[in-house]
């Protein structure tokens, strides 16, 4: 392939990016309005329940249907439950916290693919990739207030510590997600995910189910829209540009964030999480950077970016 066709496949994958970015920020604002209202497994369930139609539309019309129940059911069964606990962690940590801050600590998420995949996928990580890590994890000390009795009554704040659970659990979902893309299509695994939220996510909501309101009608549509909208387009982001091009542009949610953080709830984040958010961006960019070396060298696809298979 040519240069200038490289280039024309990376510009038109960022564009894409872009808009992946735009429809999750979207989709993260209607978590946050929705979650003063309901409770964070139904919110997670609900989001499976959204999605669920318009993805059935997607691989009825593409034809997918064939061989998708045969897939390695104990890692997507792992998937659907991380899948409830990210997106209810998240949720109850978006009703305390501006977009900008839950967006800062869950960029902690390709550290964490970093750190797990040594256990989960026994691989090797370079030296050099230690050091962005360690670096990622000061941001997020940095972004939590650096000084004594604040850092304690931070570190203990339920927004934050549900922020990062999210995170974690996004990791390990990520990783699983990957071992499972080895023998299984994507649709499958996008179909099992979003049952496991509806079903069983709604299951474990039950309890303390509250009844939907018709006025959040629009916002459970937006949801739905904008999470299987998102996916298209960072699915088609990677499809054709280099990750190591395209990937960077997943950082702009946190302009996103910081654009919808003012404009809906006129608010902006502190300057120290601003300084940990650029201590954990650039530490993701430099392990980007390293991973693409690493890449050119193994032809190993990049595995940390940030918003992959799961939302």
């Amino acid at each position: 392939m040519s240069t200038g066709a490289t280039s024309g496949n990376n510009l038109r994958s960022i564009v894409f990016m872009l808009l992946a970015v735009a429809f999750f920020c979207g989709m993260d604002a209607t978590l946050k309005v929705l979650s003063s209202r309901y409770p964070p497994v139904q919110i997670a369930a609900m989001r499976g329940a959204t999605g669920l139609p318009l993805l059935l539309i997607y691989i009825t019309a593409r034809k997918r249907w064939a061989g998708i129940w045969r897939i390695r059911w104990p890692l997507h069964l792992l998937r659907g439950v991380l899948g409830i606990a990210m997106l209810a962690a998240f949720s109850r940590g978006l009703r305390d916290l501006p977009l900008s801050s839950a967006y800062t600590l869950f960029f902690i998420g390709p550290m964490l693919i970093t750190l797990l995949s040594v256990p989960i996928l026994k691989e090797r990580v370079p030296a050099s990739h230690w050091w962005a890590v360690a670096a990622g994890f000061m941001g997020v000390l940095v972004a939590f207030r650096p000084n004594g009795v604040e850092l304690g009554r931070n570190l203990t704040d339920m927004a934050g510590l549900a922020i990062l659970f999210s995170a974690l659990c996004y990791a390990i979902s990520a990783l699983y997600g990957r071992l499972a893309s080895k023998t299984d299509s994507s649709e499958s695994i996008m179909l099992t995910l979003l049952l496991f939220m509806a079903g069983v996510g709604g299951m474990l909501a039950w309890p303390q189910w509250v009844p939907l309101r018709t006025e959040d009608a629009l916002q459970f549509a937006i949801l739905g829209i904008t999470g299987f909208t998102g996916q298209l387009a960072l699915t088609e982001a990677f499809r054709h540009g280099q990750a190591s091009a395209v990937a960077p542009f997943e950082y702009a949610a946190l302009a996103g964030g910081l654009a919808l953080d003012w404009l809906i709830w006129r608010t902006l984040p502190a300057l120290h999480t601003l300084l940990g958010a650029a201590i954990i961006i650039v530490s993701g960019l430099v392990l980007l950077r390293r991973e693409q070396r690493l890449q050119v060298k193994t032809q190993q696809p990049l595995t940390h970016t940030a918003t992959q298979t799961l939302q």
